[in-house]
């Protein structure tokens, strides 16, 4: 909430007061979300200053990370391989001893 309280200092209240909304109806309870959510309305203002819907989208938060990784050029390396460890799976033979090398019961 701290930090929340904190985004203040750069967005403006109505912005944050319908980020707070936007999230809360999308389910989304973290301060990153709030944050997405308020600049998003911030941005949409100034854009578009007469734009009004009749009814607004529940789901329409978007989470930090996902919005991050859209941004993320694709991933072409290969898949890392893990037969190296093969060789931990295999069980391991216990060194037999004899009754002279004074194994006891």
């Amino acid at each position: 909430m701290i930090e929340v309280l904190l985004l203040g200092r750069h967005l403006h209240h109505e912005y944050l007061v319908t980020g707070l909304a936007a999230a809360l109806r999308a389910g989304a309870l973290t301060a990153d979300a709030v944050a997405l959510e308020a600049r998003k309305a911030a941005e949409a203002d100034e854009a578009q200053p007469a734009r009004a819907d009749p009814e607004p989208d529940r789901a329409s938060a978007t989470f930090l990370t996902e919005r991050r990784l859209a941004h993320l050029p694709p991933d072409n390396r290969p898949l890392p391989s893990v037969a190296a460890y093969d060789q931990l799976l295999r069980p391991r033979r216990r060194p037999e001893r004899s009754a002279v090398e004074g194994d006891r019961p």
